[in-house]
């Protein structure tokens, strides 16, 4: 049986700046809900799925974002059913792909398409095919935050997009560009001596650390673990200090880095006791 909800299609080739307008495209159309490359994005957040984009292949990335996995179809089928959304955006390279991807997903037939030379100048999409190609360089339509722990050490760029819809009304779009695994070009580093500089800028702003020592960084497949020695001032409580101080530097260099930390260990190497409490 068919989910009661109203179909949108979102139609152009590869490349051509899709993921860069949906919410736009959505928005314009009362449309809180978006699928794209295997995700199910609900205004600005990511409400289901696994991106396409991260797949090892094109051929595997197409299968992903059209639900031939059982566990893909199944996991967003789930979601559909729960979230019961009234209307959804269904972005696609051609009509019989939106079609594909609906029947895939027990929905409806799109009940209207709209086409990316509707909503996107040649340039503008020659500007994006070449950004394709050259960079590898995609766009997923929700902020950075949210879909990080998925690529992190991916991530190249956040966006945010300040437009106005039909009405005059003002609308902020975050998008965040990434480069998935099948086309990825060298590698994506940060030097170990901005996470220190970013450490360093927390301790002075919590109350309790005296200064960092030591920072160490050890990448893995997918996230970062950073490990901090610090000097603690005398009578304040260490557990609580360093319980803190740990959750400040993780949010920091998350929000500053968009890197997925993974575990940021603290020690305290030292007590420093204030000239005015030396007698």
């Amino acid at each position: 049986m068919s989910l009661k909800t109203k179909v949108y299609a979102f139609v152009g080739p590869s490349g051509t700046g899709k993921s860069y307008r949906a919410q736009l495209v959505a928005s314009e159309h009362n449309i809180h809900y978006i699928i794209d490359d295997g995700l199910l994005i609900h205004d600005n957040d990511v409400a289901a799925g696994n991106s396409a984009k991260k797949a090892p292949t094109k051929v595997e990335t197409v299968k992903k974002a059209i639900f031939i996995d059982k566990e893909d179809k199944k996991n967003m089928v789930e979601a559909l059913k729960k979230l019961k959304p009234e209307s959804i955006l269904i972005l696609g390279t051609s009509d019989g792909m939106v079609e594909k991807i609906a029947e895939n997903l027990g929905l409806e037939k799109p009940e209207k398409t709209i086409y990316i030379n509707e909503v996107a100048t040649e340039t503008e999409m020659e500007t994006a095919k070449r950004i394709r190609t050259t960079e590898g360089k995609h766009v997923i339509p929700v902020p950075t935050f949210e879909i990080k722990r998925d690529f992190a050490g991916y991530i190249l760029d956040p966006l945010q997009i300040f437009k106005y819809r039909r009405n005059n009304e003002p609308y902020i779009s975050e998008k965040s560009i990434i480069r998935p695994t099948f086309s990825y070009l060298g590698k994506f580093t940060i030097s170990d001596t901005v996470f220190r500089q970013i450490t360093e800028y927390v301790a002075k702003k919590t109350e309790g650390i005296h200064r960092v020592s030591k920072v160490r960084v050890e990448n893995s497949v997918g996230a970062t673990n950073i490990y901090v020695e610090v000097y603690v001032v005398f009578g304040y409580n260490i557990v609580n200090v360093l319980r803190e101080f740990k959750q400040k530097v993780k949010k920091e260099i998350e929000r500053l880095t968009t890197m997925n930390v993974q575990e940021v260990s603290v020690l305290a190497k030292g007590i420093h006791i204030p000239e005015n409490k030396i007698k």
